[in-house]
């Protein structure tokens, strides 16, 4: 028995790659719909080797699919995912809206794959903010070996974790730059062309912003609320692709060599750890890859049990499309029938 799916977003960067990766996956699809709002009825994307149509948000049928995966942004899922799940579907949202609803799972299959289970209470499971999802991948099999104390990361966060206009954004401040027109932000704080800001969201009233909050309280909510989380998140002039640097510290010893082996094993996880030009990996060079890159592995020699690392993923598929279809694979393995066997 085969899955109906909707895209809702479907038009949208991370909508685009929902389509592309659940085309490319293992699940069994009998039908999947392009959602969208209004202005993007009849609209044609990409599904497989074929086209289909954009449908309108306001008048589709959700009971017609079994689960929808959400790419809208928060507002439209607080006022649609509720509505989706009257209709009989399981929603997986990639916005912000639920992922700390107490009722809400959050999830990272490598990390936290049984919770999907707990979906029955709301109905909804959430996606983790990108950033979040690339460090607890690479957190969780060190978490399991030498428990984590406590976490310090920098993010070097491309324009695209902020949507389209962001990316425009970035293309037209280069281009003004080399014809010395000068392009005022208007999606950024300030220059983002070869500068880097460090503010992405609001600023909370303890100093953080709230993308620095997400870090800490969707990391304590995944891997383990004991585990502190300090992070500086910064936007940075490029299109695709996430960074982290990591200064992790431990319970108990782990050296460089035994987080390079442990990683190396661990699912969704790729190491490309060598001390020399160009043996590690950049942003550019993860566009398109399912795996989250380790690099950098190294002992800290100012304070105990504790490592530096380099991480890289392309934030529109493992930060975003690519876990919100595994989120799915992960339901459906463990015993998900859908609406058509309820």
């Amino acid at each position: 028995m085969g899955y109906r799916f909707a895209i809702v977003g479907a038009t949208g960067n991370v909508g685009t790659e929902m389509l592309t990766i659940l085309a490319d996956s293992d699940i069994e699809v009998d039908a999947v719909h392009a959602v969208a709002s209004r202005r993007s009825v009849g609209r044609e994307v990409t599904w497989g080797d074929t086209t289909i149509k954009c449908e309108d948000l306001e008048t589709f049928d959700f009971s017609t699919v079994d689960i929808a995966l959400m790419s809208a942004g928060g507002d439209v899922s607080k006022k649609w995912s509720p509505k989706i799940v009257q209709a009989g579907a399981v929603v997986i949202d990639n916005s912000s809206a639920w992922r700390m609803d107490p009722d809400v799972p959050l999830v990272v299959p490598e990390v936290n794959a049984d919770a999907v289970l707990e979906h029955t209470k709301k109905g909804i499971i959430a996606n983790p903010n990108c950033s979040t999802i690339q460090m607890v991948v690479a957190l969780k099999p060190l978490h399991d070996r030498a428990k984590i104390k406590r976490v310090v990361v920098s993010t070097y966060q491309s324009v695209s974790g902020g949507g389209k206009k962001h990316m425009d954004e970035l293309w037209l401040q280069t281009k003004g730059i080399y014809a010395n027109d000068h392009f005022q932000p208007v999606n950024f704080t300030k220059q983002i062309a070869f500068n880097v800001i460090p503010h992405i969201d609001i600023f909370m009233d303890d100093g953080n912003t709230k993308e620095e909050w997400k870090m800490k309280a969707e990391t304590m909510k995944i891997l383990d609320s004991k585990v502190k989380v300090s992070a500086t998140c910064v936007r940075v002039p490029t299109f695709v692709g996430h960074a982290e640097s990591l200064n992790i510290e431990f319970e108990n010893e782990l050296t460089a060599d035994d987080a390079r082996e442990l990683l190396r094993e661990s699912p969704g996880m790729m190491v490309v750890d060598k001390p020399e030009d160009g043996g590690y990996v950049t942003p550019v060079e993860c566009v398109g890859e399912y795996a989250t890159f380790v690099s950098r592995i190294r002992e800290d020699s100012t304070q105990d049990n504790t490592l530096n690392m380099w991480i890289v993923s392309d934030n529109l598929r493992k930060g975003a499309a690519l876990n919100t279809v595994q989120i799915a694979e992960c339901l459906i393995n463990r015993g998900f029938k859908g609406q058509k066997a309820a």
